[in-house]
């Protein structure tokens, strides 16, 4: 159902079970899927793909301009998974032609109110980002992250998946998978055993990768000490997902508990 004041170009394509609320505004290369629920004054533009089962609040902007003064009107995409929610006031931009063109959202994230997402990121899937978070551009978010409210993450910066940021943090390093970090200037914490535990993974697993943390972060020199890791600890596929994410290709340093 698109209510009788709601602004629908002629040539977006919209399942069926859509529902847009009033005033809102969809530009001609949006595409939307089944069960979609778009409140009130909403805008999604852009090349814009919005993939089955979301719900936009009042007041969201999906798919306008990045906010990268190099944009020049190129032809760049935005693609959206299924069953996220975009609270009030979220922003989300799509890519640029110097950071790949594309921007990502994958499936059951929760973006609450007036959060960012920027140009060029990718978001992976069943990741909460609490109020008033912005994303800057090219930011690598993985699966089953959770950032907590008034944070800001900075451009090219990367968090691993099921880690966690508190409240009011200032991320400028990576954070490992399954990190815990805060601060002013985000440093690590410790591992966010409880997600490890809540998510059912082995204890034995968890164990290696409490042991593997503390050798790794033993002294500054990471390369270092994850080539005298014990090659048991190294096969844990917990460990394994840390080490990989340390050695990535990175634009940032890798966020530690030293200050």
């Amino acid at each position: 159902m698109i209510h009788k004041t709601a602004i629908v170009d002629s040539k977006a394509k919209l399942a069926s079970s859509v529902k847009v609320g009033p005033y809102s505004v969809i530009g001609p290369n949006v595409e939307i899927g089944d069960n979609v629920i778009i409140d009130s004054h909403v805008n999604i533009s852009g090349f814009t793909k919005i993939g089955d089962g979301n719900k936009i609040y009042p007041f969201v902007s999906i798919g306008n301009d990045p906010q990268d003064l190099k944009y020049n009107g190129e032809k760049t995409k935005l693609i959206i998974g299924n069953n996220n929610k975009f609270r009030e006031y979220v922003t989300v931009n799509p890519g640029t032609e110097g950071g790949g063109g594309l921007t990502k959202i994958g499936d059951n994230c929760l973006f609450m109110i007036s959060s960012h997402i920027a140009h060029d990121c990718i978001v992976g899937s069943n990741v909460i980002i609490a109020n008033n978070v912005p994303l800057g551009g090219h930011v690598i978010i993985e699966d089953n992250v959770v950032i907590g409210g008034n944070s800001a993450v900075q451009q090219f910066t990367r968090i691993g998946k099921m880690a966690m940021i508190g409240g009011m943090t200032g991320v400028l390093n990576d954070v490992i998978p399954y990190g815990l970090s805060t601060g002013n200037r985000n440093i690590l914490q410790g591992l966010n055993l409880i997600g490890l535990r809540r998510a059912k993974y082995d204890n034995k697993d968890i164990l290696g990768l409490s042991d593997a943390y503390k050798e790794i972060f033993a002294t500054k020199n990471l390369s270092e000490n994850i080539r005298k890791l014990n090659g048991t600890i190294a096969e844990n596929p917990l460990v394994k997902n840390v080490v990989d994410f340390i050695n990535k290709d990175k634009k940032r340093s890798i966020c530690t508990p030293f200050s």
